[in-house]
């Protein structure tokens, strides 16, 4: 057990936990997070893996958590340029619900209150994107467009009827190395993380917190001045169990599922489609050779490690997305589906589709020892909720520097936010038995640490053993030393994506090879 005790000790390695490791360590904070599984596990791995303000929630007036996360945007893809990119959206229109003079009681229905079921008519939709341009200080991005989709490339995957559309911008993220290199930040700054670690207890003993962990060093024990309970869909579990603390607070469990098909279509934006139940689907480019939909929301009960894509959702999707496509998705089509579970904050609403993505930090000091519990978030809000709960720590930590995070490049994101292709095109002059699509891969996942991974290579034996589809041993030799990867799925599905191009001998030769390295 540590003589000092750290300053914060943060239990889970999901997005807000690694922002808040992060943060708390550049304030020059003593740190330690512990992760039951893999960094990014959870529901951090299993968004929809995009930077966005969130256009319908305007419709439910959440303003403070659309202008906090327009604003965001820009701050994050200035810090991340390897792993965040601009993407622009398309959003037909319905022929039945476009404005033609005069002003229907449904259509005012449908405006002033919002929350009624069914498609938004066109007007109102560029009323929400006109706010949406103008919310955020936006300087990057490109503001709304109107769309010709009879002319328009983006208008030849879709039903002919869908004759115009608006074009608006959000942005990609890649969501599991997001937390992945939070962490490794957070780490080169001097905080200790700690994954396949779980905390079994925690109890107050006056000013600190006695913590229990288990895991790849054993039992150990720690002592924190300061508790964060970032465990995600698991913070209630955490709070009742490990804890033992009772709250009134509640969290409500949603299930997002997203399939994955082959391309759909050859151009670089994505589609935003609404549905007539009111919700709306993503279709995106992804991973170069296919499309990714979603996402569903639906309440959720049990184990969130359990939670799966089921037959019933990959149905609606593809019903959904085929409504609009001019070719009809089957379930054959997909290639594979993943679900998460979001631990929104339980605010009493209907539906899971109207429950608030807002963040809440809930702090207790009453009885010793602070414990800040998170509930709730978005991906786009992280920095800020990490922000958040420094703020709220302060008073109890004394000393502590100030907000640093904005615009801080994680590692490898030290280029211009629009450098992708000239540094893959460096690395190719550099090493070019790469090629152009290797390269682009590394940049986008390593950034300017592109070559470190590569090293003093010559030749693509130099990088020793190849597993497929561009993986190599020096990647993953990287990968273990440096981005706490411990087994296959660590690196295929989290670290990259390449469990998509894998096949399953080529896994299990890299799964051996971990096992002993």
């Amino acid at each position: 057990m540590p003589a000092t005790p750290y300053d914060l000790f943060i239990i889970g390695g999901g997005v807000n936990g690694c922002g808040i490791a992060r943060d708390a360590a550049g304030r020059g904070l003593s740190v330690a997070l512990a992760e039951m599984g893999d960094l990014a596990q959870g529901t951090s791995s299993a968004s929809t893996k995009l930077f966005h303000g969130g256009l319908r929630y305007l419709e439910y007036l959440e303003l403070r958590l659309v202008h906090e996360a327009l604003a965001e945007r820009e701050v994050l893809l200035v810090a991340m340029p390897h792993i965040s990119w601009p993407m622009r959206f398309v959003l037909p229109t319905h022929p039945s619900m476009r404005f033609a003079g005069g002003t229907p009681i449904s259509t005012l229905l449908g405006f002033v209150m919002p929350w009624m079921r069914g498609r938004r008519p066109a007007w109102v939709i560029r009323a929400g994107l006109f706010l949406y341009d103008h919310m955020g200080g936006r300087k990057i991005l490109p503001g709304t467009r109107k769309v010709d989709l009879r002319t328009d490339p983006a208008g030849a995957p879709l039903n002919p009827k869908f004759t115009d559309a608006f074009e608006y911008s959000d942005c990609w993220v890649d969501d599991s190395r997001l937390v992945v290199l939070n962490a490794r930040d957070a780490a080169a700054r001097g905080a200790r993380v700690m994954v396949r670690t779980r905390v079994t207890h925690a109890a107050r003993e006056g000013d600190v917190w006695r913590i229990v962990t288990e895991g790849e060093g054993g039992r150990v024990e720690h002592l924190a001045r300061a508790l964060v309970n970032a465990a995600g869909p698991w913070v209630a579990e955490v709070m009742g169990g490990a804890l033992g603390v009772q709250s009134g607070e509640g969290v409500r469990l949603v299930r997002g599922s997203h399939i994955v098909t082959r391309r759909l279509f050859d151009h670089d934006r994505a589609y935003f489609f609404q549905g007539e139940d009111g919700r709306i689907v993503f279709a995106l480019p992804y991973e170069q050779d296919f499309t990714l939909i979603g996402t569903t929301d639906l309440d959720y009960e049990g184990d969130p490690g359990s939670a799966a894509c089921t037959e019933a959702e990959q149905e609606y999707l593809c019903a959904f997305a085929s409504k609009y496509f001019a070719r009809p998705i089957a379930r054959d089509q997909i290639v594979w589906t993943y679900s998460g579970v979001r631990p929104l904050y339980d605010d009493g609403a209907k539906s899971a589709t109207q429950a608030t993505r807002d963040y809440v930090l809930s702090l207790n000091t009453a009885e010793g020892a602070p414990l800040l519990n998170v509930f709730g978030g978005k991906i786009t809000t992280y920095r800020r909720l990490a922000e958040a709960a420094l703020a709220k720590l302060a008073p109890h930590m004394g000393g502590m520097a100030g907000n640093w995070t904005a615009r801080v490049p994680l590692p490898g994101g030290d280029f211009a936010h629009d450098g992708a292709a000239a540094l893959a095109a460096a690395l190719v002059a550099d090493y070019p038995f790469i090629g152009p699509a290797w390269a682009a891969r590394l940049v986008r996942a390593y950034g300017t640490e592109a070559r470190e991974v590569l090293g003093a290579a010559r030749t693509a034996a130099d990088l020793g053993r190849d597993f497929g589809a561009t993986l190599t041993e020096a990647e993953v030799r990287w990968l273990m030393r440096h981005e706490f990867a411990r087994t296959a799925p660590d690196v295929l599905w989290r670290r990259s994506k390449l469990g998509l191009r894998l096949a399953p001998d080529e896994v299990a030769a890299l799964e051996a090879f971990m096992a002993v390295t």
